[in-house]
């Protein structure tokens, strides 16, 4: 049995395990409507550490989907994978199985594509229009290291709101590393050409969720047939928070490699939040080489940005107590937007229960103040501050 129906999304941001990094990825599960609540709870018991997560939740998984729970046995075996070594073999295996779970509880309601781009291809399904179509199309893709699937319920309340929609993966991210080997590059417009090329679009809305509001911003000011453009929400330029005075050592730093390897190897064994960040970094790049993960980072740069390039309507999306793209990124890149058509800045609030990255608590109000902004720039009215 498939379950394409759209279910109405859990409130509120819950405190399911004590280490952040941790309680925020079993919320990301939840949030999307794809964990049980009180099933989170009970397994966070058995998680000392991320490392204990693979295992605790591919069990939890393997029981929901015997008891016919197909919506939470993918949610799972999500968990399971998120939290598994980028470069082991149990990686490719959990995110197949993935897959799997994921095309049976959902597959009815999605066409999957493959789109050519250079030797190998990018993953991609398509959502038609619910209902009537008073809509244009929609592309849609994540960040740092989400994958398409789990976006799923983001996908069906843009499509129910009359657009076509298309989520797709970019070289280095979800399917598009593990099955086909594709390395990441900053410059999206690449990819996001081959997604326009492929399904013959003249025009489409682009949304980027988490890092990948970064990567929208920068493909919409090199791609013409991007004519409006969300980033949920903006990075703009990593070292921003920076004292100015220090960026200079930084970037020098970065380049003496054999200190940059020697600083992050001792980090990343320290920090178990920043190693999994290391491995991700390294796994997207196919690298062995720790100096590379800095370099990866400052490569997301104003330069390399060019928010001058960007005229179309803009919405900037952000959470008030985001603790990995905080608000004063998106005020600096509103600034920054100067060629726009419009800009748009939403910040949600704790009271809205939506404060946290990429609304992770109240998706049902973000994907509200997304789709308003979406068919409101669609008849040119879009508003500044979206309610």
């Amino acid at each position: 049995m498939s379950d394409p129906e759209l279910v109405a999304l859990p409130v509120g941001f819950e405190r399911f395990h004590r280490r952040d990094f941790i309680n925020y990825q079993l919320n990301r599960a939840h949030a999307l409507g794809f964990a049980d609540r009180d099933e989170l709870f009970g397994a966070a018991t058995h998680v000392r550490g991320m490392d204990d997560c693979a295992a605790v939740f591919e069990d939890l998984s393997n029981r929901a989907a015997a008891e016919g729970r197909h919506r939470q046995a993918a949610g799972y075996a999500r968990i399971a994978e998120f939290f598994t070594p980028p470069r082991s073999v149990e990686k490719t295996d959990r995110y197949r199985r993935y897959l799997q779970l994921f095309d049976t509880a959902f597959g009815a309601g999605l066409a999957r594509h493959t789109i050519p781009y250079g030797e190998a291809s990018l993953p991609a399904y398509a959502l038609p229009a619910s209902g009537p179509r008073n809509g244009g199309t929609v592309l849609l893709h994540g960040g740092f290291d989400s994958l398409i699937e789990e976006f799923f319920p983001i996908c069906q309340r843009i499509a129910a709101a009359g657009f076509q929609v298309i989520a797709f993966e970019g070289p280095g991210q979800g399917g598009a590393r593990t099955l086909n080997g594709l390395t990441f590059d900053h410059d999206w417009e690449k990819p996001v050409g081959a997604v326009l090329d492929h399904f013959r679009l003249d025009q489409a809305a682009l949304v980027g969720i988490s890092m990948g509001g970064y990567w929208a911003l920068r493909a919409a000011g090199r791609e013409p047939r991007i004519h409006r453009v969300v980033a949920w929400p903006p990075v703009y330029d990593w070292l921003y928070r920076i004292p100015r005075v220090a960026r200079g050592p930084i970037h020098a730093m970065v380049r003496h490699r054999d200190f940059m390897r020697w600083s992050v190897r001792i980090r990343a064994r320290l920090f178990p939040t920043l190693r999994a960040v290391v491995d991700q970094v390294l796994y997207m790049l196919d690298s062995d080489d720790p100096a590379d993960v800095a370099e990866w980072f400052l490569g997301m740069n104003t330069e390399h940005l060019g928010s001058g390039r960007v005229n179309q309507d803009v919405l900037l999306m952000c959470g008030e107590h985001d603790a990995f793209q905080p608000p004063a990124l998106a005020r600096a890149q509103a600034r920054a937007l100067m060629a726009a058509r419009s800009v748009t800045t939403r910040t949600f609030t704790r009271a809205e229960n939506a404060d946290q990255h990429c609304q992770m608590g109240n998706l049902e109000l973000a994907c509200a103040v997304l789709t308003t902004w979406l068919q409101a720039a669609d008849t040119g009215s879009a508003e500044t501050s979206p309610a």
